[in-house]
């Protein structure tokens, strides 16, 4: 089994683009899988003692979710929160990580424009979401793909994802992040 994390900040693509990579990639081989789909909510773990847990619990899920196929999970996670936190199956393989960013002002005006009831309506909501979204354009090279999907359409950016996805080697030989 091989897992490749999508990561990126609120307004960064992650889930648009899981839609798109469910309905090009094959089904039998894929679990494309979204933090929302688990059934875990963020709010549960929010403030308690169990807050750094969220990520891998999602990821858990996910893993059960999927199965035998290969795992492409779309989060928030970081790179160090999966590897100091999370708990894989012995049957993984291989792990590589997605980010999906564009420049601040774009992620912005990207949350205002959600729906009232998403709740990204005052700027105190959002900064946080930028603050990621910076922490993540200073460290895009702790991600084997790093795509600023600005300027590209959604499907271009799931294009270079499906094509950097089929071109990794057979999990049995690949090697791990």
């Amino acid at each position: 089994m091989t897992l490749w994390i999508i990561t990126g900040t609120c307004g960064a693509g992650k889930s648009t683009i899981r839609e798109r990579l469910a309905k090009k990639l094959d089904p039998e081989r894929y679990a494309c899988v979204d933090t929302d789909e688990t059934g875990l909510n963020w709010w549960d773990y929010a403030g308690t003692d169990r807050e750094a847990q969220y990520g891998p619990d999602t990821l858990t899920e996910a893993f059960r979710i999927a199965g035998r196929r290969d795992l492409i999970f779309v989060t928030c996670m970081v790179p160090q929160d999966y590897m100091t936190r999370a708990v894989v199956p012995e049957t993984l393989k291989a792990t590589y990580h997605i980010a999906l960013w564009a420049p601040d002002e774009v992620i912005r005006q990207r949350l205002r424009a959600r729906p009232k009831e998403r709740g990204f309506t005052s700027e105190e909501v959002i900064r946080p979401h930028i603050e990621y979204n910076q922490w993540i354009g200073r460290n895009r090279g702790k991600y084997q793909l790093f795509i600023n999907n600005e300027a590209q359409s959604e499907e271009k950016t799931a294009g270079i994802i499906m094509e950097y996805i089929r071109s990794v080697p057979d999990a049995d030989t690949a090697g791990s992040f």
